[in-house]
């Protein structure tokens, strides 16, 4: 006899496999979750009474008896997902089926701190909550910099003053009573390649992250890599250059967006920058030349040192370099393999995300989801 506790969470398993499409009837179900077909069918009509499944239809196979098929109902309710840096607020909405129905952008000043940004976040998520019609039923944060997503703390971020040790997941379920998930953000936007992008059917994949700063998160079998002190990932604080023991400074210094943007254009370190940098490099996408063949190398050596290490299936570049497009890409895998010998016969293999800015609250959103279990068993 199984706990409510562990009913609910079977429950909520259940309700994940229906969502992803990995299941489609109560056959499928079980296998998924190794259950008799008596126990998944329980389980199946415990949401179906509750109003989070639905069950429609008959798909005919070319043998066996038809089955029933099933789907999440949409209008249970609805998940928020908010991801921020130092410049802006980036929130969706999506609906308990996993649909994106709604989003919102809120740019922040030069004067910001800690107090700023929650209310900020909470601005927001009300916003979006006003045009739901449906309840509110879990809130995702993706936070930049060292997280605790046990304690709910926002450990530090160095771009916005007092941001130490904030208390995210407090504030938030005091002002909104419902669950509330923490993590990096850049963790969270491996979540959304796996329920929006092009993670679905991978196992072993890695998301790079150069915007202001440069960090990674690296997917292993399936699960998230968070580290001993969930400080896995931060790249950035590699020393620069690593060729010898005279590193001046960090590497996300020297390979950040806004210092390729300025390599590329040839400025200097206290060139303007634009306000849409993914959009001006753009302009730089068919760049040849010292400045170019330089960023190259540089990522080059980076990423193939990460292959070496990871050998990940795919790499997803996000953040402001994906206006480089493929040819980007494709250029440092090849010379990462030049670079390292060892990966002449497997380059790492380095795509574009096509999620866009909205892909950390994507991400903070499928947090959501997946924590979410049903009140009552």
């Amino acid at each position: 006899m199984r706990s409510p506790d562990e009913q609910r969470q079977f429950l909520a398993q259940a309700t994940l496999h229906v969502r992803s499409g990995r299941a489609a009837s109560r056959r499928e179900l079980a296998d998924l979750m190794r259950l008799s077909p008596s126990t998944a069918g329980q389980y199946v009509d415990q949401l179906l009474e509750s109003g989070l499944l639905l069950e429609s239809g008959l798909e005919k196979g070319a043998m066996g008896r038809p089955k029933r098929l099933l789907s999440v109902a949409a209008e249970a309710g609805w998940f928020a997902g908010v991801e921020f840096n130092a410049e802006r607020v980036q929130a969706v909405r999506v609906d308990f089926a996993g649909n994106v129905t709604g989003s919102h952008v809120e740019y922040l000043g030069p004067e910001l701190n800690a107090e700023l940004v929650l209310k900020t976040i909470a601005s927001v998520i009300k916003g979006l909550s006003g045009r739901a019609g449906t309840p509110l039923l879990g809130v995702g944060v993706g936070c930049p910099g060292v997280v605790d997503p046990t304690t709910g703390l926002a450990l530090y971020y160095g771009f916005i003053s007092e941001w130490e040790r904030v208390p995210v997941v407090d504030r938030l379920q005091k002002r909104f009573n419902v669950p509330v998930t923490v993590d990096n953000n850049l963790r969270a936007i491996a979540l959304a390649e796996r329920w929006f992008g092009g993670g679905k059917d991978i196992s072993n994949y890695v998301i790079l992250g150069p915007r202001r700063g440069f960090g990674v998160a690296v997917v292993h079998e399936g699960r998230v890599v968070r580290g001993a002190k969930d400080a896995a990932g931060e790249i950035g604080r590699w020393p620069w250059p690593v060729a010898d023991g005279t590193a001046t400074q960090e590497m996300q210094d020297a390979l950040n967006a806004s210092v390729v943007y300025r390599r590329l254009a040839g400025l200097t370190n206290r060139g303007r920058l634009p306000l849409d940098l993914r959009a001006a490099l753009v302009s730089y996408a068919d760049s040849e030349g010292d400045a170019w063949d330089g960023v190259i190398r540089d990522y080059a050596r980076v990423i193939g040192c990460l292959h070496l290490l990871l050998d990940s299936e795919i790499y997803f570049l996000h953040g402001p370099l994906t206006g480089l497009g493929d040819r980007f890409c494709e250029a440092v895998s090849a010379r990462s393999a030049a670079i390292c010998p060892g990966l002449k016969e497997s380059p790492p293999r380095i795509v574009a995300s096509v999620l866009g800015d909205n892909a950390g609250a994507l991400g903070a959103a499928s947090q959501a989801m997946e924590a979410w279990m049903p009140d009552t068993a």
